[in-house]
């Protein structure tokens, strides 16, 4: 794997979403992290909820999260909601941090 994805992905488990206060990536909320030849980080994410709030501000932590990464050229991300989000794509410590068991 790329050691770049890896310095994304660690980025991304700074990034909260202001209403829950677990990182995004434990959330599920990132489907997937690729980095390309031309040195662009492709990310496909989703949101607990279609009308989220904070989507602009998730969006911007993100692309930020990642263009941190040294030899990141630009950052793509890709908002979907196939498959739509559930809790059972949580981690187990999200799951434990929120009381879902």
């Amino acid at each position: 794997m790329d050691k770049r994805i890896d310095l994304i992905i660690n980025n991304l488990k700074e990034v909260y979403d202001p209403e829950i206060p677990v990182n995004i990536y434990d959330l599920g909320l990132i489907y997937n992290v690729d980095v390309d030849n031309d040195n662009n980080a492709n990310i496909v994410m989703t949101l607990t909820a279609p009308g989220c709030p904070v989507v602009d501000i998730l969006m911007d932590d993100v692309t930020a999260a990642a263009r941190a990464v040294e030899g990141i050229e630009n950052v793509n991300v890709d908002l979907t909601f196939e498959p739509p989000w559930d809790k059972s794509m949580m981690s187990e410590e999200a799951r434990l941090e929120l009381g879902f068991f």
